[in-house]
């Protein structure tokens, strides 16, 4: 056996699973949000759902755990998707505040609760 320590830090490790955590986490929003728009969802592009899974990934590193919990994506409407959509392309440009861009984010989702 081996004693030779692996080449991955408790940093890296720590790092890996707080990617992986949030994937999972948006991943299972992204389910919901799937299911509930049935019909609609096809009509995003492949682009748009990218982006769409960005947004949501950043709103996650952006909001407590207990709080992402109590979000409701299920209940998003097509329009508050799109309008996730144009807040996404505003945090890209750094057009304001990336803070107020995120908690405008959080309740478009917090309206449909």
């Amino acid at each position: 056996m081996n004693s030779k320590r692996p080449d991955v830090t408790d940093e890296e490790l720590g790092m890996r699973t707080h990617k992986l955590r949030q994937a999972q986490a948006v991943q299972r929003e992204i389910e919901r949000v799937r299911h509930s728009l049935k019909k609609e969802w096809p009509s995003l592009t492949d682009h748009e759902i990218e982006e769409f899974e960005w947004v949501l990934g950043e709103l996650w590193g952006h909001t407590a755990r207990e709080e992402w919990e109590g979000l409701r994506f299920g209940h998003l409407q097509m329009h508050d998707v799109r309008k996730m959509l144009l807040l996404g392309r505003e945090l890209r440009k750094h057009s304001r505040n990336a803070v107020d861009i995120l908690n405008d984010v959080k309740q478009v989702v917090a309206d449909r609760a």
